[in-house]
């Protein structure tokens, strides 16, 4: 089997498909939020076209009631990701879940224990997608006042993560020996307790599921903040990312693989993978004709809740859509790397408000390429080759046919290249991404602790 550097697919499904009013498109699924069949569908897509996973994003909470949320029918009510992928694993061999859960407002023990089993139900297919979440709504649904500082919310983060490595820890590899002739179902001395006492958390453990088929299933993280980076580079094994421009990404790529070495890590251990908005079309003509309807179905009053967003400390009602967008804020204790693509965004084109609407309603900052699947291909394989990515977050604009023209269009002539898989390399989402499996912690402890003593 050839070695030599591959493109990283995933499918960021987003119910109707990511552009703000996906769902009033006539090719769209209406009611995708809450249609298994629609999951089923595009998911079994996206492993005939050999992603290595779909990606499902979260919130627990709406974003808000409001005019921009008229659009995003997937951001109001939709699945649980664990609970959907669960099923959806049931359905597929070779693709994996990266589904995404908070460290702000989970715990540590029941996330564990949910990966852990869908880990297990996919035979190895889970990753998961660590955030911190940036929606201020979901505070009132814990008991919170309000919604935790971002430094306090990474602080967290940081022992959330080590906690639930050690929770799938508990137990070693090859604890259960279920012997039936002597009755030993499990060895007591692969069993480990966790103990932990930290600053956020105190927890005892052991879990109560084995360890999990990965060992632990993929770390996934999508933060670009300065705090976000360094989570990552301490933690992570894929990263999503929104980035405009090459320039930008070779930026984020070349510091985050620079932090690795900081934490005993090489730059193979985290694949880095931009999100990507493609428009597809026979022609440039028919793909900018196709771009062009989609923005035409945006009402108004959504264009100013797409705003508003970036704007709540700004009365936008003196504005026109025609006037240059006023300066943005330089604070949040949301979302501070959107923040700061949004500034980029703007300050780089002089943009006007419409323009700047139209920017974020296709994929709220991530790269919209537009053209023909040849020029699509050239496009994702210039970052590709150029230091700037590992592979792409693939993000239809409407679904499902937004993903069907990728992988009948598109991932041929990457396979055509060279430059994409003709077959999966394992069973495991790890082993797809070319991920190490990681060695139990008090394994590895055990053996330090022996090799001292034989010296």
């Amino acid at each position: 089997m050839s070695k030599t550097r591959k493109f990283r697919l995933g499918a960021f499904i987003q119910a109707t498909g990511h552009h703000v009013v996906a769902w009033r498109h006539p090719d769209s699924q209406a009611d995708a939020c809450l249609n298994f069949e629609h999951y089923k569908e595009i998911t079994q897509t996206a492993e005939r076209g050999l992603f290595d996973a779909v990606f499902l994003a979260d919130s627990p909470g709406v974003w808000s009631i409001s005019s921009e949320n008229q659009g995003r029918n997937g951001k109001i009510a939709h699945f649980e990701p664990i609970t959907l992928f669960s099923a959806l694993s049931s359905v597929t061999k070779d693709i994996g879940f990266i589904a995404t859960a908070s460290t702000t407002y989970e715990e540590p023990y029941t996330l564990a224990r949910k990966f852990a089993s869908l880990d297990y139900l996919s035979k190895g297919r889970a990753g998961w997608n660590v955030v911190t979440t940036g929606n201020e709504n979901a505070a009132g649904n814990f008991g919170y006042d309000k919604h935790p500082d971002h430094s306090l919310r990474y602080e967290r983060a940081e022992e959330f993560v080590e906690v639930v490595k050690g929770l799938w820890d508990s137990w070693e590899d090859d604890a259960f020996i279920r012997d039936r002739e002597s009755g030993i179902y499990f060895d007591p001395e692969k069993l480990h307790i966790l103990n932990h006492k930290g600053k956020h958390f105190s927890i005892r453990g052991p879990l109560n599921v084995g360890r999990p088929p990965q060992g632990y299933p993929v770390i996934v993280q999508a933060g670009a903040s300065e705090a976000g980076r360094d989570l990552a580079a301490r933690t992570a094994e894929v990263i999503f990312t929104a980035n405009q421009t090459l320039a930008d990404a070779q930026e984020f790529y070349a510091d985050l693989k620079g932090r690795l070495a900081k934490y005993g890590r090489s730059p193979d251990d985290l694949k880095i993978m931009p999100g990507a908005f493609p428009v597809i079309g026979r022609t440039e003509e028919e793909a900018q004709e196709k771009y062009e309807f989609l923005q035409s179905l945006i009402p108004a009053d959504v264009a100013w809740g797409i705003l508003d967003r970036y704007y709540k400390h700004l009365d936008l009602s003196q504005y026109s859509l025609d006037d240059l967008a006023p300066e943005l804020p330089n604070e949040t204790n949301n979302n501070k790397s959107r923040l700061k693509l949004v500034q980029d965004l703007t300050a780089r084109g002089n943009l006007t408000l419409r323009q700047l609407y139209l920017a974020l309603a296709t994929a709220r900052g991530h790269r919209t390429i537009i053209g023909t699947p040849e020029s699509i291909a050239d496009q994702l394989e210039e970052w590709f080759n150029n230091g700037a990515a590992d592979g792409f977050n693939i993000m239809p604009p409407i679904l499902p046919t937004g993903l069907d023209e990728f992988v009948n269009l598109v991932v041929p002539i990457l396979q055509k290249r060279g430059l994409f898989r003709t077959e999966y390399e394992g069973s495991t989402l790890r082993e797809n991404l070319g991920l190490h499996r990681p060695n139990n912690r008090f394994t590895a402890q055990q053996t330090d602790e022996r090799l001292v003593l034989a010296g």
